[in-house]
C-alpha cells in the first residue's frame, strides 16, 4: 500500500508523551502532512486549538450555570479555568500565525526566532491548562470538579503532543 505519510506520523508521534492519541488524532491528515515536519506540527497545533476551544465553550456554559451562592469556590474555579483556557486558545492562535510566517521565511535566523516563539507560546498554553486544574484543588470533590478536571486533562494531552512535535521540528530545522 502506498505510504501517504501515516508511517511518518506514527514515527514522529513516538517522540510524544501520548503516542497513540497523537497518531489517531493526526493520521486522518496524512495526505496533507505527507512527510513534512512543519505541516505535522501545524496540524497538531490546529487539533489542539480545536480541543481547547471546545473546552472553553463548555466551561463558559458551566460557568453561566454555576451557583455562586451555593459554592463560591467552585464557581470561581470554573470562571478562572475558563479564563485560563481562553489564554491557552490565544497562545495557540499566535503559534499558528508564527508557523505560517515560518513557511514564508527562508533565513535560519528568522527560523530560530519564529520557532522559539512557537515553543514559548505552546509551553504557555500547556501551563495555562495546568493552572486551570490547579484552581480546583480547594474545591470539594464532586461530579463537576471531576468532569472538568478530566476534560482539561484530555485537552492537555493534545497540547503536550503538539508541543513535542514543535520541539522535534525545531531540532530538525
Amino acid at each position: 500500500s502506498p505510504n501517504n505519510g501515516s508511517d511518518f506520523i506514527r514515527t514522529s508521534c513516538a517522540a510524544t508523551l501520548y503516542p497513540e492519541l497523537c497518531y489517531t488524532s493526526l493520521s486522518s491528515y496524512a495526505n496533507a502532512i505527507q512527510e513534512n515536519p512543519a505541516r505535522l506540527a501545524r496540524v497538531a497545533i490546529h487539533v489542539s486549538l480545536f480541543k481547547a476551544r471546545l473546552m472553553a465553550m463548555y466551561l463558559s456554559n458551566q460557568s453561566r450555570q454555576a451557583d455562586y451562592g451555593a459554592d463560591p469556590r467552585a464557581a470561581a474555579a470554573l470562571h478562572d479555568c475558563f479564563s485560563n483556557l481562553g489564554d491557552s486558545v490565544d497562545e495557540m492562535r499566535g503559534s499558528l500565525k508564527q508557523m505560517r510566517l515560518l513557511g514564508e521565511s527562508s533565513s535560519s535566523g528568522s527560523f530560530r526566532f519564529l520557532v522559539s516563539n512557537v515553543q514559548t507560546w505552546m509551553s504557555a498554553a500547556l501551563t495555562d491548562e495546568d493552572t486551570c486544574t490547579d484552581g480546583f484543588e480547594d474545591v470539594a470533590d464532586g461530579a463537576m470538579k471531576e468532569d472538568v478536571c478530566d476534560r482539561v486533562a484530555n485537552v492537555r494531552k493534545f497540547t503536550s503532543n503538539a508541543l513535542a512535535l514543535v520541539n522535534s521540528y525545531a531540532d530538525k530545522g
